[in-house]
């Protein structure tokens, strides 16, 4: 699986990187024929939840794409992989039981 980090008007530091690499690692376990994974980090302009986490992972023949808010990059990012993973498993049961 390819993939990206991208972290829109701020500087990530290279724990919060490894960190959002290895939990979309953790995403192969659920659906193995996964091909990319973009992981978008940003700020937003809100008071309470003013990180923002995107996480676009392209499966065959479909783009499952989720987005979370929370108060820090980890909980958003955790809340999106959550997100990804409910998506991949309800994909994943609709390709096995079209075949």
């Amino acid at each position: 699986m390819k993939t990206t980090f991208t972290a829109r008007h701020f500087d990530a530091s290279t724990e919060l990187h490894e960190y959002a690499e290895d939990a979309v690692q953790k995403l192969d376990q659920f659906y193995d024929r996964i091909l990319t994974c973009d992981i978008v980090l940003q700020p937003v302009p809100d008071d309470e939840n003013p990180q923002q986490a995107e996480l676009n992972v392209k499966v065959p023949q479909k783009l499952i794409n989720a987005k979370e808010q929370a108060s820090s990059y980890e909980q958003a990012i955790n809340m999106v992989i959550e997100n990804v993973t409910r998506q991949l498993k309800k994909y994943k049961q609709k390709t096995l039981n079209k075949r």
